[in-house]
């Protein structure tokens, strides 16, 4: 597995500050706890480029960094039960959805979902929007390593029937942060896109 060099470039909570970049971009988002901080640290095989804690809420901005000056992963704050103020989270939820809708250079979003847990009408309120803005997008389920295949295998084909109509979700992939099963095929999809 190939190390990449990846640098922290950008942290900001106003969309008028988003880093004036033309690398093509890839978001990360999710409910709060979700593993997005995790993946990407699997993504670049370090353990510390982004930020990760047990408790929920901790990425609390949209966080941007470039990958061998090739394209750039960013980190959006997570959705859900973060222990923070309504007026907090619904300004999360808007800082995420300015940034979705109006950045010209994000190839596809990577809607991260705890495989153990049931599909979410957040999660899929969030994945109509995507539909409805035609955004490309994949489903990453993880956390894989905390259950049996079997279970996965119902996940998955939950999944598939949820969004059987979809039209830009580009792919459904089952990863984990711990034994980066998944990281390939990521990196493989990321690839096409930029």
């Amino acid at each position: 597995m190939r190390l990449f060099e990846a640098n922290f470039i950008f942290s900001t909570t106003d969309k008028d500050n988003f880093p004036n970049e033309t690398l093509p971009e890839i978001a990360f988002a999710g409910r709060s706890n979700v593993g997005k901080s995790s993946f990407i640290n699997s993504i670049v095989l370090r353990k510390n480029l982004a930020r990760t804690s047990q408790n929920p809420g901790k990425t609390q901005s949209i966080n941007f960094y470039n990958i061998e000056d090739n394209f750039i992963l960013v980190d959006l704050p997570g959705f859900g039960f973060a222990k923070a103020s309504k007026t907090s989270r619904q300004d999360w939820q808007k800082l995420i959805y300015e940034y979705i809708r109006y950045r010209n250079n994000l190839k596809f979003v990577a809607v991260m979902i705890d495989s153990r847990i049931e599909p979410m009408e957040r999660d899929l309120a969030f994945i109509e929007w995507l539909e409805n803005e035609k955004k490309n997008y994949l489903i990453v389920l993880t956390k894989i390593d905390k259950i049996s295949a079997s279970k996965l295998n119902e996940t998955i084909s939950q999944w598939k029937y949820l969004t059987a109509e979809c039209k830009y979700l580009k792919e459904i992939l089952a990863t984990s942060a711990i034994t980066r099963v998944g990281r390939d095929e990521f990196l493989a999809i990321l690839k096409k896109f930029i």
